[in-house]
């Protein structure tokens, strides 16, 4: 495979096309006529064929050099278009974030939170890659995000996590369901319901069937759904019982149409937090955005309505 051409050689060359002369370009290029000489020696070595004619203390091009010149000007064009755009994302306040979080987090958390990044990072390129939490540590895994906004990873060595908030899972259902009226869900009838729940995929989903075969008991009927929407109409509707975290329906538990209750005596926590690569260091944008969800989701949890 041929080794690249040097760049510093063909900008010299190019300026000895343009100006005709070593003496002009050597003035140009602040070197010796020495050097513009034994660089174009080289270039013409290394590319294997003459490529001016000398003609006293002026020059022409040779066919093989005009050829070379219509792809140099090109290849510098390219490379001074490359640095100039590498400049601009050097500057303050330029440069891209691309954040991957669940569909419930795009809805609740960042609007909030990008709304205010904006206002510091105006130039910034944001990229939000929806999924759930362990579509979201792929991601990460695969350098598509630079942040993943989802639960605490289990077993990631290479990922920093950063704790933002606590939720708990709870009961949610119609205000006509009859435990809404009891204050409480009967034990006996858990198993009995009919449970309409997130992606079975999902790391909540796992939670939740492990935290039942704690509890001897298993979910028989249950109606898988990818949308946080849905689930609250099929549940306000009447058509069966949810678990969610009551922040995902803080409208709904505040107008009273549908009703929060304990899963029981214990209690099913989650972690929620911002993960990145250990060996990645934090630029000021992702340290911001980090603070802004933090103080984003301190106020989410603090307006909460409290489960029954």
């Amino acid at each position: 495979m041929s080794l690249p051409l040097d760049s510093k050689q063909l900008r010299a060359f190019t300026t000895l096309a343009r100006t005709g002369s070593f003496t002009l370009a050597a003035k140009e290029l602040n070197l010796t006529q020495s050097a513009i000489s034994h660089s174009m020696k080289a270039l013409e070595q290394d590319v294997g064929c003459l490529l001016l004619d000398r003609m006293g203390k002026k020059i022409s091009l040779t066919q093989a050099g005009e050829q070379l010149l219509h792809h140099a000007e090109r290849i510098l064009q390219e490379m001074a278009a490359t640095r100039a755009s590498l400049e601009q994302l050097g500057k303050w306040g330029k440069g891209r974030l691309r954040i991957g979080t669940s569909a419930a987090a795009c809805q609740y958390i960042l609007p909030t939170v990008l709304g205010e990044f904006k206002k510091s990072f105006p130039h910034h390129a944001i990229m939000i890659e929806p999924g759930d939490a362990l579509e979201s540590l792929e991601a990460l895994r695969n350098q598509r995000i630079d942040l993943a906004l989802a639960l605490e990873p289990e077993h990631e060595q290479q990922f920093e996590f950063h704790p933002l908030f606590t939720d708990e899972l709870v009961f949610l259902l119609s205000p006509l369901h009859p435990w809404a009226a009891a204050g409480a869900p009967v034990r006996g009838e858990i198993p009995r319901q009919n449970y309409v729940l997130y992606n079975k995929a999902s790391c909540t989903f796992r939670m939740v069937e492990n935290y039942f075969r704690q509890e001897e008991m298993v979910l028989n009927t249950v109606i898988e759904l990818g949308s946080m929407e849905a689930i609250k109409e099929l549940v306000k509707l009447g058509l069966g019982v949810s678990i969610l975290a009551p922040w995902i329906a803080r409208k709904e538990l505040e107008e009273r149409a549908l009703v929060a209750l304990p899963l029981g005596r214990r209690k099913l926590r989650r972690t929620w937090g911002i993960s990145h690569w250990r060996r990645h260091r934090l630029n000021l944008a992702e340290e911001t955005f980090i603070g802004l969800c933090r103080s984003a989701t301190e106020g989410l949890m603090s307006e909460l309505p409290a489960a029954v």
